[in-house]
């Protein structure tokens, strides 16, 4: 059974942060200078984060990982503005439009079904 799209999109957001959260325990340690403790939550949050792109309705497993490539761009800017203190430009964002409005493509274009 399909997933309607808005809970597709929230599964992609939802892995998104675990994501972003969990690479940025692995920054903040080695560049940072952060306690090594710092590792284990951000293990954990990329688990989460594998765990969810299993949940995106997709029949392969690229297609669903290229689809996400555009929602962890738009993430990882507003990361970027809200975590780090660093607005993004018109740039950030035109190049996250694009990847956003190919995501979309990969996402939702119709597809003959597998037999």
């Amino acid at each position: 059974m399909e997933k309607e799209p808005m809970m597709t999109v929230a599964v992609y957001m939802g892995a998104a942060i675990f994501e972003i959260a969990g690479c940025f325990t692995f920054w903040a340690w080695l560049r940072l200078e952060r306690d090594a403790w710092w590792l284990l939550p951000g293990i954990a949050s990329l688990a989460l984060f594998a765990l969810l792109l299993t949940q995106v309705d997709a029949d392969y497993a690229g297609r669903a990982y290229a689809a996400y490539g555009g929602i962890y761009i738009i993430s990882s800017l507003i990361w970027l503005w809200l975590a780090e203190g660093k607005l993004p430009d018109q740039w950030d964002i035109l190049g996250a439009a694009i990847c956003l409005f190919g995501a979309g493509i990969i996402l939702f274009a119709p597809r003959a079904s597998l037999s």
